[in-house]
């Protein structure tokens, strides 16, 4: 678990964010961010990837969020490659982001990074590019996965991805008889005590999607590119809120808890707490609200100074493959970048193919507004926008300090 020190320490790792990052944020200098935001040659775009995959070192260390490493899948690929997995869950982005300080610091081999850690490991040198012929199932991933914008610059590939899904409204079905459309009630002082939200400055975003529906006069049109006004009214929104919150949640275990033993009926969360609750028998449900909702879409991304890059290598083929992306699915709740595990998600459970999405349209992934870093670059020509370093601070010193 991250705690407050925790963050003040990572505000000083990422300080260097202006706009993106500046140089010296990483393991190697990187050129300086321009002025509008925007940022130079990542610092390990020369090195070049593999081009096959050695003998396995026995060893893989991964940073990852929770419950992306469950036996089902782990201890297969342990019995086939001889890859013993380490897995490190970590609680936020800002927490992956600092862990992979200095390429993986020679200890971690990959990290299952969101969007909104993604551009900060790349421009920061703590990732290298990958060779994604080595990972026969990229083919098959659906094309906004095949090269997102948020792990390939320049046609270089710096991970590969893997999952998506919505961040969701959590609620008990005791406290609500009929399921909440709005986002409105975890800002309903009715809830006070009862509301819990992720201990994250991309929260903030969550704040501004909502605002861009409820006051349209802030005229926000992306909540990752708030001008200063409009970062200031999702902030004040999340000021108001705080006397509402039962506790910030830094793991999902955390939230399942609380929904369990009755100390949180409503809140933020991702369908791998509903799943988890349900299984145990919670009287839970979730939806996306009427406003819409923020999302990710995660990377394995292999750090600069990995040990066992092999390992790494096998892993990323792995879980690409249909089977384990159906299982880590259906087990997190959540959307596999391979189309061929549609069917065989239907195999594990009846329906699953539809109800995680995974045949929708592309208007379904495009209709989510996935986590990116904010930068100083609005993306009209303007650089007006609120930088990371500041969503963190605010997060930090106004919203939960």
């Amino acid at each position: 678990m991250m705690g407050r020190h925790s963050r003040i320490v990572i505000t000083a790792v990422i300080g260097c964010v202006a706009g993106l990052l500046l140089a010296g944020c990483g393991s190697s200098s990187t050129p300086a961010s321009s002025s509008s935001g925007g940022a130079g040659q990542p610092p390990t775009a020369g090195m070049k990837p593999a081009n096959s995959i050695g003998k396995a070192e026995g060893q893989l260390n991964l940073i990852a969020w929770e419950g992306y490493a469950q036996p089902a899948w782990v201890k297969p690929f342990e019995q086939q490659t001889g890859c013993q997995v380490n897995a490190k869950y970590a609680g936020s982005s800002d927490e992956m982001v600092t862990l992979m300080a200095k390429g993986g610091s020679g200890q971690y081999d990959l990290v299952s990074a969101s969007g909104d850690a993604d551009l900060r490991l790349i421009y920061g040198g703590d990732v290298r590019p990958v060779n994604v012929s080595l990972v026969p199932d990229w083919k098959n991933f659906i094309q906004q996965l095949k090269a997102p914008a948020f792990n390939t610059i320049n046609g270089v590939h710096y991970g590969v991805s893997l999952q998506w899904g919505p961040n969701v409204l959590l609620y008990s079905k005791k406290t609500f008889a009929s399921a909440p459309s709005s986002w409105n009630v975890i800002y309903d002082p009715k809830y006070k005590g009862q509301v819990t939200v992720p201990d994250n400055p991309i929260q903030i975003a969550d704040a501004a999607l909502y605002l861009s529906k409820t006051k349209p006069n802030l005229k926000i049109t992306d909540p990752y590119e708030l001008t200063q006004t409009q970062f200031n009214a999702a902030v004040n929104l999340l000021k108001q809120q705080r006397p509402l919150i039962r506790k910030y949640w830094a793991l999902a275990s955390q939230e399942i808890s609380m929904f369990k033993n009755g100390d949180a009926t409503v809140g933020a969360a991702w369908p791998y707490q509903t799943n988890t609750l349900q299984a145990d028998g919670a009287n839970v449900a979730d939806e996306i609200p009427t406003e819409g909702a923020t999302g990710w879409a995660d990377t394995w991304m292999l750090a600069t100074h990995a040990p066992h890059p092999n390992c790494a290598y096998l892993w990323m083929k792995w879980v690409s493959t249909p089977k384990v992306q159906a299982e880590q699915a259906i087990s997190f709740g959540e959307t596999p970048a391979n189309t061929l595990a549609c069917p065989v998600m239907n195999t594990l459970q009846k329906g699953a193919c539809a109800q995680y999405h995974a045949n929708a349209p592309a208007s379904y992934f495009n209709s989510i507004k996935f986590w990116k870093t904010p930068i100083a670059s609005c993306g009209n020509g303007r650089s007006d926008c609120v930088p990371y370093a500041q969503w963190q601070q605010a997060w930090t010193t106004q919203v939960t300090g």
